[in-house]
């Protein structure tokens, strides 16, 4: 006896603290069966979630999978988009999503495009998603290149040399204690100590370099 095929429900929340009622709401409404609903309150990042990959390995060929939006499968439609063509080339599974008609798979007579409409509306929403990321980016490296102009400075605040860094740096350079000895009594890295070594070094020279330029 060949096997009927079955609708399968998605839902998932990224929170523990956040509710799936809406979700859940819309799959019972589909109509989806109480117990052929999976969740999972797990980040959209990417899909090694347990509940979902319970579901993947459950479905069959011409079983159909419902979820309400499409942000609910991820978050990355790159990711997204090869993760639908698995399920629907690779697998043979039809997919919807109730909160965009357009996103519905089922070949039937009256959707007989659907697979083809499906796949453009789909690359349609990756290609907008890439370009917002890249938009993202942009205006991230303008903000950041425009508070450099500003004076702001970004990262961690230098460390402040400590009262006896001078004596310290003046028994290093009398030979008097290793570098070592020197970090360990300014309680820094030897990394650090060097590198103040450089920025008095480069200060030192920097009205030199002016007086040549203006002689």
């Amino acid at each position: 006896m060949s096997r009927r095929n079955k609708t399968y429900g998605y839902a998932r929340v990224s929170a523990k603290d956040q509710s799936l009622a809406r979700q859940l709401d819309a799959l019972h409404e589909f109509p989806v069966q109480e117990g052929m609903i999976y969740t999972d309150k797990a980040s959209g990042k990417d899909f090694q979630r347990p509940a979902y990959q319970e579901l993947i390995r459950t479905m069959r060929p011409g079983d159909v999978l419902v979820v309400k939006s499409i942000d609910r499968l991820g978050r990355n439609y790159d990711e997204i988009l090869e993760e639908w063509r698995r399920i629907t080339k690779t697998m043979e599974c039809a997919v919807v999503v109730i909160d965009m008609p357009l996103l519905d798979t089922r070949t039937t007579r009256s959707n007989v495009t659907g697979v083809f409409i499906s796949d453009i509306v789909l690359q349609l929403l990756s290609y907008v998603a890439q370009v917002e990321r890249d938009n993202i980016r942009q205006r991230q490296a303008e903000g950041i290149a425009a508070a450099q102009a500003r004076g702001v400075r970004f990262g961690r605040p230098p460390k402040k040399r400590p009262k006896c860094y001078d004596s310290t740096k003046q028994a290093f350079t009398s030979g008097n204690i290793t570098r070592k000895e020197a970090a360990a009594r300014l309680r820094v890295s030897v990394t650090t100590f060097e590198k103040w070594m450089r920025e008095d070094e480069a200060g030192s020279k920097a009205p030199d370099r002016a007086e040549r330029i203006f002689a």
